[in-house]
């Protein structure tokens, strides 16, 4: 199975290095690049590609803004955050708002090159060094009973988000959304909103 991949990034060194490094590999097609957001969003418009390598810092946009622009005009491609900053809260803005994945630029070539298969096979790719405690909350989510897209419309209800954008951020419909916010109650024992975000905090969830 080949996969087409967009280049997102400022910085022609590393748009090239990723391009040259994509063509050792078969299996992933590069498509073509951009220099900015509204670009990205423009060429992942023109070219459908089935997943788009994404810097953080761009010049004109934030990345969450393009991902939920991306995920509005493309959704059924995968979109990957490429940094080089572990600690910014831009990478978990970006992966809370629809991303499939989180990279760091400092990552081995084979390993980026099995990290963009692994999203393309509908993985949740993450270096650990984004999310130190990634697994501890796997863990709770675990216990939970709460499936990843009952955790994802939870996530932004918790940054405040209502409905219908929630559903503009993740593609789902609003009837969808409000589905998963009530069987996401049901499970942590809440009968509101703001209860259930409340026990999902204690329980380590957010």
């Amino acid at each position: 199975m080949t996969g087409s991949v967009l280049v997102v990034d400022d910085h022609p060194v590393v748009r090239d290095g990723v391009m040259l490094l994509l063509r050792s590999d078969p299996s992933l097609v590069f498509v073509g690049s951009a220099e900015s957001g509204r670009a990205a969003i423009e060429r992942a418009m023109e070219l459908r590609p089935d997943l788009v390598l994404l810097d953080l810092r761009l010049p004109d946009m934030l990345a969450p803004e393009v991902v939920i622009r991306l995920r509005q005009v493309h959704p059924a491609g995968k979109i990957v955050v490429f940094t080089a900053h572990a600690d910014h809260s831009g990478v978990i803005a970006a992966i809370e708002a629809g991303a499939n994945g989180g990279l760091l630029k400092d990552v081995a070539g084979t390993d980026l090159v099995s990290a963009l298969r692994r999203v393309l096979r509908g993985e949740r790719v993450v270096d650990p060094r984004i999310f130190p405690d990634d697994s501890q909350r796997s863990d709770a989510l675990a216990r939970s009973g709460l499936t990843r897209r009952e955790y994802e419309v939870l996530r932004f209800a918790a940054q405040g988000k209502t409905n219908p954008e929630i559903a503009d951020a993740t593609g789902l419909t609003r009837n969808t959304v409000k589905t998963y916010l009530q069987s996401a109650l049901h499970k942590l024992g809440a009968r509101n909103r703001v209860e259930a975000i409340r026990k999902a905090s204690e329980a380590g969830l957010l």
